[in-house]
């Protein structure tokens, strides 16, 4: 998996990252990924700190991807913890008592609509979640994650990084149900913020639906096209001999 997915998880990193803060650069995650450092770096540690933590959060999901294990609170929470310790702000940490590997104590704004599960509901509405796409039978994956990843932006059950975490958790889903993992790049985060909040005001999932299969099909576009034309070579030297 490590060969197969080595540019996949630091593009997947960069970009996730990057939708959310614009300091983070494609070289400075490369450089935490294969090197484990950055040299000469004089941004906002918290760029680096986020960045590291997605490398760790790739580290301790990687067994659980290939044993498949399901979704469950305590995975929830444990990606939450690894890709926001020490990136939580001073008023979040001091003056909210929030936590990173908890759920949200406090009601927060979440976008240009109130949406979001009261904290008290967080972890029903989330176990609920769960059991809905834990136990879905139905052949299209992608449809399955495309709603784990809208109802879990609804519901946004901690005080940051739900973003970071959906998006990781969206994947995660996708490999152990054998489908490819994909890469929402930054500069498609307008639609993809527009295809979110359209299942916010409606329910209506068929945008963020198609929007996840654009991304796909952009994330792998190289492979398939390679594939392609290895099938062309055998089938031509098929015709030949």
């Amino acid at each position: 998996m490590d060969k197969y997915l080595h540019n996949f998880r630091i593009l997947f990193a960069f970009h996730s990252g990057r939708i959310e803060n614009e300091e983070i650069t494609y070289f400075d995650t490369r450089e935490i990924f294969e090197n484990g450092k950055v040299v000469g770096f004089s941004g906002n540690p918290r760029a680096v700190m986020e960045q590291h933590n997605q490398k760790l959060c790739y580290e301790y999901l990687k067994e659980k991807i290939v044993n498949k294990e399901s979704l469950s609170l305590e995975l929830l929470k444990d990606v939450h913890r690894i890709l926001t310790a020490g990136t939580y702000d001073e008023h979040r940490y001091i003056a909210n008592q929030e936590r990173p590997g908890e759920f949200k104590k406090h009601d927060y704004v979440t976008g240009i609509y109130q949406v979001g599960s009261p904290a008290e509901q967080v972890e029903s509405d989330l176990e609920e979640l769960i059991a809905e796409v834990n136990t879905y039978k139905g052949k299209d994956i992608l449809m399955a994650a495309a709603y784990l990843h809208a109802k879990f932006e609804y519901i946004h059950p901690f005080a940051d990084g739900n973003g970071r975490v959906g998006r990781t958790l969206l994947n995660y889903y996708l490999m152990i149900n054998n489908h490819p993992p994909l890469i929402i790049y930054d500069e498609d985060k307008r639609l993809y913020y527009e295809c979110l909040q359209k299942y916010d005001e409606t329910e209506e999932l068929k945008p963020l639906y198609r929007f996840l299969q654009y991304e796909t099909e952009k994330t792998w576009e190289k492979t398939l096209e390679l594939s392609k034309g290895i099938k062309e070579k055998c089938k031509g030297l098929k015709d030949f001999t």
